[in-house]
């Protein structure tokens, strides 16, 4: 069957590529991070006990753009690596989808694409912060939701013939 191999192996793949995007991560760039976020508060706490509320504001603002790129780098590994699960779950299941071959195909493609680029979508808003990139994802993550929406009729669709 197609769609389970578009499913369970597009799952592999994307469990595989979200660990070692974690792992990077992890190793790479969530200690500096996190040390950038911890210099920030202290630069912010220390400019308010000076009563600099331009120092504080300026390392308060540093501390907020380092959160956000921190909490989409997070957000990016967890969202590959829970969709590949996903991705596998359905595959398995796919047998149950009362459709064609061809419309689970659709389906799973539709589902494998969507779950590859959201994530990308939430990478790009830490480059651009712009409406680009939130669409990107947006539009991605309602491709994932359109399809396992399909998937879902589909199953019930066979449990009533």
């Amino acid at each position: 069957m197609k769609a389970r191999k578009i499913l369970v192996v597009g799952g592999l793949a994307l469990l595989i590529w979200g660990m070692g995007y974690g792992f990077w991560y992890a190793v790479f760039a969530e200690h500096q991070a996190l040390e950038g976020m911890g210099v920030s508060l202290a630069t912010g706490f220390a400019a308010a006990a000076q009563r600099d509320a331009a120092g504080m504001r300026a390392a308060m603002e540093r501390y907020k753009e380092t959160k956000y790129v921190y909490d989409r780098q997070v957000d990016i590994h967890g969202h590959w690596i829970g969709l590949a699960m996903v991705l596998m779950i359905l595959g398995m299941a796919m047998e149950r989808v009362g459709y064609s071959e061809r419309v689970k195909t659709i389906l799973a493609a539709g589902m494998l694409a969507g779950a590859v680029v959201f994530p990308l979508g939430v990478y790009l808003q830490t480059v651009d912060h712009g409406a680009g990139p939130r669409v990107v994802a947006g539009v991605a993550a309602g491709l994932v939701i359109a399809a396992m929406g399909g998937m879902a009729a589909g199953m019930l669709k066979e449990r009533a013939e």
